[in-house]
Order: structure tokens, then sequence, then C-alpha cells
């Protein structure tokens, strides 16, 4: 019996140091029990440690046990703090103001730029940052693990038992709790890939082949992959500016660190044989995109060994209360630093306040196996267009036991099962329906969806009230066709109105789609420049709910088109068309009347045209989603240039007119650090021959309330036309560098917006001569320009545009001024 006791005490033990783990969360504070923010906790005898948030809060966790806690910041006596027990949550701990026998220090929380040997070393690391790791090599190579993972949080015993998880119960089995927040939380997506990485820094080229990808939780998983994916985008942390969320944040490595950050030598030891020095940071000002943390770096070759860093509370980003970074460098060869470990955290939540619920988005990534200066051929590094092997996502459970760089813990492989049982839940399913019509708009039938749901309704002077109602066919996020369609009908002028086409991907691997379909609707013509013929495209100026003035200036169209198109390099397209198109005034009011006969008065008030079509579009850097005839396009900044040339038929088809027409258009979106993002988008356009209004150039006016891109926002619809035009915008988003360095308007989080637009254009002899319209041909041969402030983010969502008009101030029932507002998710 003794001996089973003695045994049993002696696996009990065991199993204790095994999973032997220290947790502790609370709060620093001073002596009136104010918050000490980014106060410095580590456990004793460690280098594992945290910074604590503006509001003096801090968890930390670590897998050995420790008995202790050191807390210290600026201006503050360093305590020691015993830990009782394993699990220490709730702590209250105050420091006192540091003081010494022939002086007090009091810091009011920004350290000195002067004699401050922290910024002794950052110096150092800027001369260094391009003489390490991986930029010592002309060519690398090296294999990469990644495991991505979505995890509701924050989830407490109420929560348990909401009647929305009735029948779902056994989910909470997997509930864990992290280690960067101390929250609980479930994971509800899980993905693993596996692939090889190739770099040629002298070539300026990255290729990445993907070898295993393995997911679970959420059927149609691609798009929220690489939705992740784009929120998490590759980081270079002794980069200046880090993008997250379309949004620049100030790196702690900066070379302009050191206007933004305070910085502290705190400690050094050795770290895998390596002298390093640990310098702790936190922002100078609140408002700002930085971070809070500390980081080792080593004293001779000055590159990183660890860093850690949050992004602070008080940074102007939406619908984010953290985001948490931890990157972890092995040494080479002696003196090489190399990324092995990166890991990235975000809470995403309605607000940022302690206790609000959320979803973690978590992406952990290690790299091995580094080669390099093996040299690739530069065709090596050609991407992809649209290439998709299916074997990588079917690979075994026993291939995953073999090459994943870390094996999945109990908890972890008990995660896949629930993901796995989740999705056969019906309850579940419900639930993820619901979510999908809020994100795509359409309502799923079996392989037929509904909608778009919010384009069922409208308005405009010729149809009066409008609905609409459409579908298309869905097998699946990688459908090598698609059939869509819809009809409509406006109570005023008592029609229905239709539209239908169909595209089929007859060739994956370049993309070669053939195209078709016929519209017939009533359309704002002029509603943008640069033209397209989407069968089943739209103005939201034909059919606004709300307008200014009188947009009544509609037109009949009947479109039908056949095209091809085809993809030979990536995000190079090349697309050929035929159309055939009737317009017809839709309005007793509004006249596309023109001369056949001048001299005896002969007037036509139809067009019938036939026109083919030529257009290269170049996108570098634009990420899609999925592989489908039709891609979702990533919502992250990319330059477009498109061109565009025309040439229609006279007599074909009984077209009337002959003409050639050219177009261009492009667009630069540019980061400029701190101060935001700029856009500057051009467009130019002639056309060669005689044409009436319905086919002449409208320079496209705004009669709405809410701002439209490439539009402008004090003209009236018709008020310029030509058949020339040079059109030219610059818009910049300060992202609310400005108004956070107002004290009193800190708080909102307001970001400014300014802009200018000018357009120059002008019409020939001829086609003024052929006007019989009634409407009196204006073009901006002066070049007509205006410009705009705007506050955006109001309560998050709302953005009020206040836009002056800047010339051409005489003309009749002229905009001198107008406000015009939008709404959005934006981070």
């Amino acid at each position: 019996m003794k001996k089973n006791i003695v045994i049993l005490l002696f696996l009990f033990v065991s199993v204790s140091a095994v999973f032997a783990q220290t947790k502790a969360g609370g709060v620093v504070l001073d002596k009136m029990n104010q918050p000490i923010p980014f106060a410095n906790v580590v456990f004793k005898n460690s280098s594992e440690g945290i910074v604590a948030n503006e509001d003096g809060l801090f968890y930390l966790e670590s897998p050995k046990t420790y008995t202790a806690l050191m807390i210290s910041s600026v201006g503050f006596s360093e305590k020691e703090i015993v830990l009782p027990k394993a699990v220490n949550y709730n702590m209250r701990i105050q420091l006192n103001e540091a003081e010494s026998l022939n002086e007090v220090v009091v810091f009011t929380g920004k350290t000195s730029k002067k004699n401050n040997p922290a910024l002794d070393i950052l110096r150092k690391i800027w001369e260094k940052k391009r003489q390490n790791g991986l930029y010592m090599f002309n060519q690398y190579q090296m294999e990469k693990y990644e495991k991505i993972e979505f995890d509701m949080n924050s989830i407490d015993s109420a929560f348990m038992k909401n009647k929305l998880f009735k029948g779902m119960e056994f989910i909470f089995n997997q509930m864990d709790t992290s280690k960067v927040t101390g929250k609980t939380y479930l994971p509800i997506f899980v993905n693993e890939a596996l692939s090889d990485v190739y770099g040629d820094l002298k070539l300026k080229k990255i290729k990445e082949k993907l070898k295993a990808s393995k997911t679970s939780g959420f059927n149609g998983n691609q798009q929220i992959l690489n939705f992740v994916k784009d929120l998490y985008s590759d980081y270079n942390i002794y980069n200046n500016y880090l993008t997250f969320f379309d949004k620049s944040f100030t790196s702690p490595l900066s070379k302009t660190g050191i206007d933004v950050y305070n910085y502290i030598l705190k400690d050094s030891t050795y770290i895998d044989n390596k002298w390093c020095y640990n310098i702790i940071f936190y922002p100078r000002r609140k408002n700002e995109l930085t971070f809070k943390g500390d980081f080792w770096v080593n004293d001779s070759t000055f590159a990183i060994k660890k860093i850690n860093m949050a992004v602070t509370k008080s940074a102007n980003i939406n619908w984010v209360k953290d985001i948490y970074l931890e990157q972890e460098f092995e040494v080479v060869s002696d003196s090489v630093f190399l990324l092995t470990k990166d890991y990235l955290m975000s809470d995403f939540a309605l607000n940022k306040k302690e206790k609000s619920k959320g979803i973690y988005g978590k992406r952990t990534t290690y790299f091995r196996d580094h080669k390099f200066n093996n040299v690739k051929p530069i065709a090596f590094y050609k991407e992809e267009v649209n290439y998709k092997d299916p074997e990588v996502y079917n690979k075994s459970d026993e291939y995953w036991e073999e090459n994943r760089f870390e094996n999945l813990n109990k908890d972890e492989l008990g995660v896949y099962k629930m993901l796995d049982t989740l999705q056969t839940v019906k309850k579940f399913k419900q639930i993820y329906s619901s979510v999908q019509v809020l994100a795509s708009g359409f309502v799923q039938f079996g392989n037929f969806d509904y909608g778009p749901i919010f384009s069922t309704f409208g308005y405009n002077e010729v149809e009066g009230a409008r609905l609409r109602a459409g579908g298309r066919t869905y097998f699946g996020t990688n459908d090598t066709w698609r059939i869509q369609g819809y009809t409509a009908y406006g109570f005023k002028d008592d029609k229905f109105k239709y539209g239908f086409s169909g595209k089929w991907m007859v060739d994956k691997k370049n993309r070669f789609i053939l195209s078709g379909g016929n519209r017939r609707d009533i359309e704002q013509i002029g509603a943008s420049l640069t033209a397209t013929y989407d069968i089943l495209g739209r103005s939201g100026a034909s059919s606004s709910v709300f307008s200014s003035g009188n947009n009544g200036k509609l037109t009949n169209i009947n479109l039908s088109n056949i095209a091809v198109e085809m993809e030979p390099v990536k995000n190079l397209t090349f697309q050929t068309g035929f159309s055939y198109r009737t317009l017809e005034s839709a309005s007793p009011t509004f006249s596309l009347d023109y001369y056949t006969d001048r001299v005896n008065g002969v007037v036509k008030s139809d067009v019938k045209q036939s026109e083919v079509s030529f257009q290269i579009e170049y996108t570098p850097k634009r990420r899609t989603i999925g592989y489908a005839v039709e891609r979702e396009i990533v919502d992250s900044p990319y330059s477009r240039f498109f061109v565009n040339y025309s040439h229609g038929f006279k007599g074909l088809l009984d077209s009337d007119f002959q003409y050639d027409k050219l177009q261009l258009y492009f667009k630069q979106p540019i980061i400029i650090g701190p101060l935001g993002r700029s856009n500057i988008i051009m467009e130019l356009g002639k056309t060669f021959g005689t044409v009436p209004l319905g086919l002449m150039s409208v320079i496209p006016g705004n009669q709405t309330f809410f701002s439209i891109e490439n539009t402008f926002s004090n003209l009236n619809y018709y008020e310029f036309i030509s058949d020339q035009y040079a059109t030219v915008q610059w818009n910049h988003n300060f992202g609310g560098r400005i108004f956070s360095r107002i004290p009193f308007m800190r708080k909102l989080n307001w970001r400014e917006i300014i802009s200018v637009k000018g357009v120059y254009g002008s019409i020939s002899d001829d086609n003024r001569a052929i006007n019989a319209s009634g409407l009196s041909y204006n073009a901006p041969e002066k070049g007509y320009w205006e410009y705009s402030a705007g506050v955006g983010n109001i309560f998050k969502l709302f953005r009020v545009d206040f836009s002056w008009r800047g010339n051409y101030l005489n003309t009749p029932d002229t905009n001198r001024f107008t406000v015009k507002a939008s709404f959005g998710f934006n981070f």
C-alpha cells in the first residue's frame, strides 16, 4: 500500500512538473491609486516579461514555474512581488516614487533625448540594419510553417448559457486562455500551411510555393483565410513603418522613433551565449499609431535577438482592441541572426473596453532549413496566374505529423475534431449562413444565390420607386462558369427591365474567359469617364434614393456584348469585345436628338451603334481571392493602369456612326508613413470622328448626397461635355494625424481628408454642329476645378466631405458648395 502511495505521489509530482505553469495579471498603480502606464513586469530571474498598457493593466504567463514578479517604471522604485500560487489574477501592485540619498529624480513620462544610452544603441541598430539576417546574402531559401487561427474571446458563464448555443454546448470543452491577455477563448477556425520560400535580393524577387494546407472550421474558408492573410501582411521590424490594417505604424526601430517613443536601457545579459541589451519603449503621445514593448539586441552586430510589442489602445484604429507582435531570432555561424518565429495576434471587437467580447485573429509562423546563394533563373520567380494543386489540400494526418514544425498538443487536436463536428450542427449552419448574407449580399438556396439584396430598392424621376430582384449560379469559390441575371420594375413608368450574362473560364491557367449578355434598362450616361461594358453594371446615379436637383436626364439603353479575356501574366489582363447598343431618351424633358441632315433639318432621336473594343489592364500588387471565373479583390492599395481603344462601325447592323476612341486611366496610391495615404488619379480621353450627345464623353457630376469616387461633387449631370478631356485628382487621408495633436479632439479619433480635382475638355465644331438635343454644349475649356475637406471616422462609421467649386461660378444652377456623406466599416 505504501509503495502504491509513493508511486502515485511520484506520478503526481511528475505530471505537475510537466504541466507547471505560472500566470499573473492585474494593474500597476501609484500611491494615489492612479494607473501607471507602460510599467515593465517580468518574472524574477528571467527574460520573460511584458509592458503594461496605458491603463496599467498587464497579464503574462509562462510554462515554467516562477515565485515572484519584478515591477518597474520610469520615476518609480523597482518592486518585487511574491506569487503565492501558480495562478494570480486581479493583482493590485502599488509603486513608490524613486528616491536617492543625493537627489530625488521624478520623470513625467518622457525620457531625455540627451545622454540616453538606449538611443546610442538605437543609432547602432540603424547603421547595421541592412547588414543583418537575410540581407547578408544575395539569394536565400527556407521552409515555412504557418498556423492561422480565429477564436471567440472573453467567454464567461453567461455567454455559454446563451440560447444561441443550445445544441452546441460541446464546443466549450475546447476553451483555453490567451498567453497575452489572460482571456478565455474558443477556436472557431484553424489553418495550417507548409511552403518553401525563395528570395533573390539582387532581382528583388520572392516566391512562395505552397506544399500543404489544412483547414477546419467554416466551409468556403478560402475567403476567410485570404482575409486574415491580408490583415496580417508581411512586415520587417527594421523598416521605419509597419503596415497593418492599411495603416502605417511607426516601428520602434525607425529613424523617426526618437520623436514618437521613449526609450529606456533596462538590462543586459547573455542570451544563447550572446551578450544582449534590453530596451523598453513606449509612446510619447496618445492616439498615434505606435507600439509599446521591449527588445533584446546584440552588443556587437546590433541585430535584434527578440522583440515583443503591442499597439496601444489609444491608437486611432477601429474594431481592433489589441495587436501583439513577437519575433525571435536564432544565431547562425556566430554572427547571422535569422528570424525563426513570428507571432502576431489581434483582438477584433466593437469597442476597446476591457471586458468587451471579440474575435482573436492569430498567426504563428516558423522558419527553418535556411540555404543561401543558390541562384535561380529569373523565370523561376514568375508568379502563377491561376494555379491550384488539389493535392496540396488533401495531405494525410500522417503527412502533417511528420512535417509540421511542432506537434499539436492534445487540446489543439481536440479543436480540429470539435470544428469538424460543429459544421454538422444545423443551428451553426444557420448562424453561418446569416453572416454570409451580410458579408456577400446574397442569400443562398442550394446552388443559386439570390441578390444582391442591397440593390432591391431605388428611385429616380423617370421610374419613380424601383424594385429589383436578381440572382446567380454558385457552386463554390472556384466555379469555372457563372450565369446571373435580374429583373426590375418602375412604378412610375410602369415598365419592366432586365439583364442577364454568362461567363465561362475555358482555360484556368491563363484565365481565358468567354462572356456575353444583354441588358435593357434605364441608365445615367456619364456617371464615369472610363468606359466599360459590364452588362449588369449600374451606376448609383441611376437609382439613388436621395438626390439633389433634377436627375431626369436618363437614357433607355439596350446593350448586347460578347467578349474574350485572358491574363497571361499575373495582374496583366487583355480583353477584346464586340457590343451593339441602342440609346434613346427615357424622359420627355431630356433629349438625345441629333441632325442627320442639318440643311434640311432632319433629326433623329435614337442611336444605334456597333463597336469593337480592345482593353489592357495592369494592376501590380493586386491580390485576389479564389480561382473562380469571378474573383474577389482583396482591399489593399495597389496601382491600376487601364487603356481602352474602341472603334465604332457605320452601317454594321444598321449602326449610325464611325469613330475611334482612346481612353487611359491611372491610379497610384502612396503611403506616406505616419502622414497617411494619398491617391493620385488621372484620366485621359479623345474621340476621333463625329458623334452625337449619346456617344460623347460626359464629365461625371454627382447629384446624390453621397461621395462617389471619380466624380465631381459640385457638378450636375451633363453640365460639362467633351470629346477630348484630361482629369486629375489628388486626395489625402491624414488618418487623424492632425486631430491627435489637439487635446480636446484627441479622443474623438476623427480623421482628416483633403482633395483637389480638375478637368480640362473641349468639343470639336463638327460635334457641336450635329447637336439637336436642346442641351447647350459646355466644355471645361478654361479648366474646371474643385476642392474639398472632410472629416472621417465619425462614430467609426461616417464621413462628411465639404466641397467648394473653384471656378465657373456664374453658371446657372451652380453648386458653389456641397456637402456629401458616406459610411463604411474601415479600420
